[in-house]
């Protein structure tokens, strides 16, 4: 099995190699260097292509067809090794057939963009390939994750940033390690006895909050008939009545209120709860009180937004995703806890093949068993890289800049023919709108109109990817049939792409 290189310099087919010569293969060097040169090569004309307004979002293809192969793509693993060749044109294609959600134009998730610094940091940290458990093997990065946490927490307001927190694979688990460190803070000995050794234990969060809330309650054994939704105003943010309603109501019928969620971001309407009034009722009753800022943690570095969340220093602990509103590469999520030391007191188990204290270095660096995983993927280096290369200014530009153009969003839709607002206003970058056809302009408001308008939505969502042109999300909410939330934390979109979406909507739309 031989594979021809071709250098991307010249047109000539140079240095055909056996397909196990890469290194560490004896003098495997050469033939390393060049199908690495090649990948290289394959991954900066995506990028290129990823900020090329002129591209396609993605080239979408139904599930069956990927999987019944595609001109030469098979997605079938062998038995025998395929051809170095082969290795190339799968990478090629893996990156054709995906989505390109650093496109100016990919709006469908929270997380879009692509930072060039991010990316470069995210390179160099599969190269480093080291595991985040002790300083032994990881000492820069312990060192740079937990600088970085402090700064976090400084922004947060914590008294000269001290606290403790880690980077953890994504929002729902920091969410799940604030539930954990709550039970464990008021009743430590469930860790060795289970969920027998306390009462019926009671937590709270907004209708409108991250479903992973109620997830973790029905993993941590609290189920999700104790995780309590309250009731929100029509800008979707919490009722602190409703909240202290609840708590009194849990308590009369013998519950125990442990834990509330106030949400700085809401996934769908971008709202913010109000935790200095949700803190007050806290410590009114001896809860926990968890901010999850995964989606408005960013607003954070912003001096113009930062009042959204005023009251987060008086948290527990903090759920903050750079990969949302920062626009860090996949995956970047801390969770950040005011009292230092409980972290560890929740989850070590003090293995002594990893987290021995004889070691010769300070093994309070040693940051792995206060992680509820062993193996953590480093997560630090390309945030820690980006804050290097722009400075907080430079994420407060950006922050500014995507919360200016959904503003600019609102503005283009809220008296324009065809639209009907969900609500007044954005707090974050999310705008949510109904866009009307004219076939149902004059459709007086009833069941009709509503099935129909039901539809409309998932409907020209399905056209635009099928034509590849934008993608935005869409969704009902309680009682409201499909609408489009349209988010904004790529900074490579601009008021054009705006424009773009918004004609490319009415385009899809017109004759439905």
């Amino acid at each position: 099995m031989h594979f021809c290189f071709k250098s991307s310099n010249s047109n000539k087919l140079t240095n055909c190699r056996l397909v196990l010569d890469l290194l560490p293969a004896k003098n495997g060097e050469e033939p390393t260097i060049q199908f690495l040169l090649e990948v290289v090569d394959i991954l900066t004309n995506y990028v290129k292509k990823t900020f090329d307004r002129s591209t396609k979002v993605l080239d979408f293809h139904h599930p069956h067809q990927l999987l019944e192969g595609m001109e030469g793509f098979n997605l079938e693993l062998s038995d025998q090794p395929e051809s170095l060749e082969q290795i190339l044109v799968d990478c090629r294609d893996t990156l054709k057939y995906g989505v390109r959600t650093g496109h100016p134009r990919f709006f469908n998730q929270l997380s879009s963009g692509l930072d060039i610094i991010g990316l470069a940091g995210e390179w160099l940290t599969s190269t480093a390939n080291t595991n985040m458990f002790t300083y032994e093997i990881a000492p820069v990065f312990v060192l740079m994750e937990q600088l970085t946490l402090k700064k976090m927490r400084e922004m947060i307001g914590w008294p000269g940033g001290e606290g403790d927190g880690l980077f953890s694979p994504g929002g729902a688990i920091s969410n799940m390690y604030s539930v954990m460190i709550a039970r464990y803070k008021y009743f430590p000995e469930v860790k060795t006895k289970g969920m027998s050794a306390a009462p019926r234990l009671v937590l709270f969060t907004s209708e409108h909050s991250h479903y992973s809330i109620k997830k973790a309650g029905a993993a941590l054994g609290f189920g999700t008939e104790n995780v309590i939704l309250l009731s929100t105003d029509e800008r979707g943010r919490v009722i602190p009545a409703d909240l202290e309603a609840k708590i009194i109501d849990a308590k009369q019928k013998g519950y125990m209120p442990l834990f509330v969620n106030a949400t700085a971001g809401s996934t769908v309407y971008g709202a913010f709860d109000p935790i200095n009034e949700i803190a007050d009722i806290c410590e009114k009753y001896n809860l926990w009180l968890h901010v999850d800022g995964a989606w408005g943690g960013g607003l954070l570095m912003s001096r113009q937004h930062r009042h959204k969340l005023s009251g987060v220093e008086r948290a527990n602990s903090v759920t903050w995703n750079p990969h949302k509103m920062m626009g860090v590469p996949l995956q970047c999520s801390a969770i950040l806890v005011r009292e230092k030391g409980i972290l560890a007191g929740c989850n070590s188990m003090c293995a002594g093949y990893l987290f021995q204290p004889d070691k010769q270095y300070d093994v309070t660096y040693d940051t792995g068993d206060k992680a509820i995983q062993c193996g953590r993927h480093v997560d630090i280096f390309k945030f820690w890289l980006m804050w290097k290369a722009k400075g907080t200014i430079g994420f407060e530009q950006h922050i500014d800049k995507c919360l200016d153009l959904s503003q600019y969003l609102y503005n283009k839709i809220k008296n324009r023919e065809g639209y009907e607002m969900v609500f007044d206003g954005p707090q974050h970058t999310n705008v949510c709108f109904w866009y009307i056809p004219p076939s149902l302009r004059g459709m007086p408001d009833g069941d009709e109109r509503r099935e129909k308008l039901h539809r409309v939505a998932p409907k020209i969502k399905a056209m635009m990817m099928e034509s590849g042109t934008t993608m935005v999300g869409y969704q009902p909410q309680g009682t409201k049939v499909n609408f489009f939330r349209m988010v904004v934390s790529n900074s490579a979109a601009t008021q054009s792409d705006i424009d773009f979406l918004i004609d490319e909507i009415e385009r899809l739309g017109h004759d439905l």
